[in-house]
This record gives C-alpha cells, structure tokens and sequence, in this order.
C-alpha cells in the first residue's frame, strides 16, 4: 500500500479514517520497531477523540514485533519529547498540531527525542508499513507487553527545575489553551495543580479539552485566532497573554496592549537568557527569523546558526553545534535542556521570568529586539512553484545584493531589506516572508515579489 499522501516530510498527518485508520497506525507501529530497533516505546496522545485508538494501535502493531510499550496517555507533544529523554525511549505523538478535528497523526522520534523524519528513518517506516498492510503481520516469538505510567508531574517538576520562577514579581497573565493541551499542562506547571502555587494570577481560556476545537482553531499564528487573547488580556489589566496551539508545542505571546510579540523578538530575548548560562554557545535560528536574531546573538557574544525551516533540520542542527537555544519564526522553540526538543511551555516560562525580573512591561522588554518590519507570511496558489520562483529571481536580477537556496530562494537587497520564496512540500503554494528596515521598504519589496509571482 501507498502511503506517500500521508506521510509527510515530518510526520504523519491525514483525515481520519478516510486517510489513517487503526490498521494503518498498527502497520506503522510495528514498521517504527523495525526500523529504530527499540525493545521498548513510549506512546502519547493529544485531546483528540481518535487519539486513544490510533494509539493503542500503534502500541499493538509495536508489540507485535516483540516490543514492550509504555503508554503516557493523554499528552501534549513536548511531554512525549520529555517522556523519551526521561525514559530514554524512543516515542510516538498521536497530534494533529492545529489541524480541524477530523484529522490526526504521528510525530516519531527516536530515543532522546531525537527528530524522525523523512531523510532519517520516516521513509523507511513509510515504505514497510505499506508492505505490512499489503502481506499482513506476523505476531513475534515473544510479544511485548503493555505499562501505563503518568508523566505530568515528572514533566511539570523538571521545567520547574529549568526556569526559576518562585521569585519573580506577581505577574497576571491570560492563557488561550484553544481547547488543545494548554489546559492540561499549563495548571501542573504555572498552577497549583500538582506543585506549589507560583507568583503568576492565570486567567484560563478554553481549558476545556475538546478536539472539535469549539472556539476558535488552535494556531495561534493566525492572527484571527489571538482575537479572544487579546481582548481578555486588556480586559483583565494583564501583564500579557500566552496562546498555545493544539499539542502545546508552540507558544504565542501578546503584550499588556494586547499586541502580538512576534516569534523572532521571543527568540532574540530567550537566546540572551540562555547565552548567560553559557556564553559563547551556538543558537540556531531558521531563515525566517528577523536578521535581528543573528546581530542580537552575535551582540551577546553567541555563535548565530542559520538553518532550514522544519523541526527535523533544526533539532539535529542542534545536536551537531551542541546549541543551546534554537527558534522559529512559526514559534517552534528548541532547548538543549530539553534534549534539543522543542517546547512551547519551556518558552513561555522564560517569557515569565524575564519580565518578572524586572519592573517594566513587556512592550518595553521587547522593544530592543524588534529592530525590522516584517510582512508575515503570505501564501499565494500557483500552477508551476519552479516556474514562478524564477520569474521572482529575473524580478531582482538586477539589483539584489545577495542570493541564496538554502530553502527555496532568498534575496537580499542594498536597503537592508530582504525576503524568502519557499514551495510548500504539500500543496501548490508558495510561501512569501519579507523584510524591510522600515514599513514602506518592506511593502515595496512585497509588492514586487507578489507581483512577480502572481503574474
């Protein structure tokens, strides 16, 4: 059986059941077994209501080839990252990230939370799951058996443990759960669900667990979706707001005025925090981010490492530099604390002790790492990516000062300004990021390189 449509660069990712089912999740669990070698896994889910079958599915597909299972159950996609450096195990996510409640999927790492994906083992499960699905399986020798553990407590006492946050000033903050796995790791860790009570007043929105995401859908980088956010943030007199998607992965920021924090200011002010643990170290950001991030790290004497987009590149860049800090402009932040993992809640924290180690307000402990004006990114429907992608190249022939294909096209220009072109890997879009010194050079460069594209 074919299962190119559903396996994707970085995961695994379909309409359930028209596209994954049970039987498919079984194949890839005992085809992740062949293919990582693994004696014993640890498998989570997220709020979705076909999370536990999918999951349980795996898990039998994974005995089936005699290995033991560990299940953490319900998750968000940094506790199962956690659960295999904790464990020392390699792990399946059962998430759909931010994707509408019909679809699920897999995210897959080898032990230590080191990334699967597809130029690293996820192609190889690809291929012999489709085999299992077309011959059947065979039971092992001696199957594995079945543990449930729970994690949350672990999970919520080692981020404790990173970022000190019992002495900081008495903060208020909203959180925008978005029906996803906020609303049950944000309570263990900010709260006083299963720990001592920190100086944060948390107001919850949409806690509750509901994977048909009654409220708004959970991708926080939709400016649509921070709406409720915002509005509550001002409402309440908070010092900001936190908005976490779907697995709780990714974090969002908005200041007292309830303005969105863009992703690349997060990862400038989180590079500097870690670059006083340890000076001189390596942070990796992707070619997306603000040129603010590199001259900020190189400013606080750390070594800036521009990579690809996607978590699988930057989690073994990581590893390969020994990083201690990495980010994305989609809010994806990665810690060698957390075993080169990415996680939003980690993020978020050190959001918190920032400002609560200092008497101002967000706005203005950002501000110094908000240097450019960036467009967002605009995604435009074409019929030929590659064919469109050097109509944009002849565009700027003639007065770009720097070319480069790292991922996709990225042009530089004399004014400071720039922008990157990339293909999607799964549908006919092309994805368009612009920077500029200021707003009108930014809009200019937009506006020829849309132009370009959409000719």
């Amino acid at each position: 059986m074919d299962l190119s449509g559903l396996v994707k660069a970085y995961d695994v990712r379909g309409v359930v059941p028209d596209q994954l089912d049970e039987s498919i999740a079984r194949a890839i669990g005992a085809a992740f077994v062949d293919v990582t070698g693994a004696q014993r896994i640890v498998t989570a889910h997220d709020m979705r209501e076909t999370g536990p079958g999918l999951a349980r599915a795996f898990a039998e597909g994974a005995m089936h080839r005699g290995a033991s299972v560990v299940e953490a159950g319900l998750s968000s996609t940094d506790m199962l990252y956690f659960a295999s450096g904790h464990l020392d195990l390699p792990g399946a996510m059962f998430t759909a990230s931010h994707n509408p409640a019909k679809y699920n999927g897999i995210k897959m790492c080898r032990a230590r939370a080191v990334a699967i994906g597809q130029d690293t083992g996820l192609t190889e499960i690809r291929d012999r799951a489709g085999e299992y699905l077309d011959a059947g399986l065979s039971g092992a020798a001696a199957p594995g058996d079945v543990e449930q553990v729970d994690l949350l407590t672990p999970y919520a006492e080692y981020l404790r443990g990173l970022v000190d946050l019992a002495g900081i000033r008495p903060l208020k903050i909203v959180v925008d759960a978005g029906n996803g796995m906020g609303g049950y790791t944000v309570p263990a860790v900010l709260g006083d669900s299963v720990l001592p009570a920190l100086p944060l007043d948390i107001v919850p929105l949409f806690f509750e667990l509901d994977g048909s995401f009654p409220n708004h859908e959970a991708n926080p980088l939709e400016p649509a979706n921070i709406v409720d956010l915002q509005r509550k943030v001002v409402e309440e007199g908070a010092d900001l707001g936190v908005a976490f998607d779907g697995d709780a992965d990714r974090c969002f920021v908005v200041d007292a005025a309830g303005d969105a924090v863009s992703p690349s200011a997060i990862t400038a002010l989180v590079a500097t925090r870690e670059l006083a643990k340890a000076p001189g170290s390596a942070i990796i950001h992707n070619l997306i981010t603000s040129h603010a991030v590199p001259e900020i790290v190189r400013e606080h004497g750390g070594r800036p490492i521009r990579t690809r987009v996607g978590h699988s590149f930057i989690k073994a860049q990581m590893a390969r530099e020994d990083a201690v800090f990495g980010g994305e402009h989609s809010a994806h932040y990665y810690f060698k604390d957390f075993w080169f993992a990415d996680t939003g809640m980690l993020a978020a924290m050190h959001v918190l002790a920032a400002l609560g180690e200092q008497p101002g307000t967000l706005a203005d402990l950002t501000a110094e790492f908000s240097r450019y004006v960036a467009s967002g990114e605009i995604n435009s429907t074409v019929d030929d990516q590659a064919g469109r992608m050097t109509a944009v190249r002849k565009a700027f022939a003639d007065d770009a000062k720097d070319v480069d294909e790292l991922d996709g096209l990225t042009i530089e220009l004399p004014d400071g300004s720039w922008f990157n072109i990339r293909p999607s890997n799964t549908e006919p879009l092309l994805r368009l990021n612009v920077e500029g010194p200021t707003q009108d050079a930014m809009a200019a460069v937009r506006d020829r390189a849309l132009a370009a594209i959409r000719d």
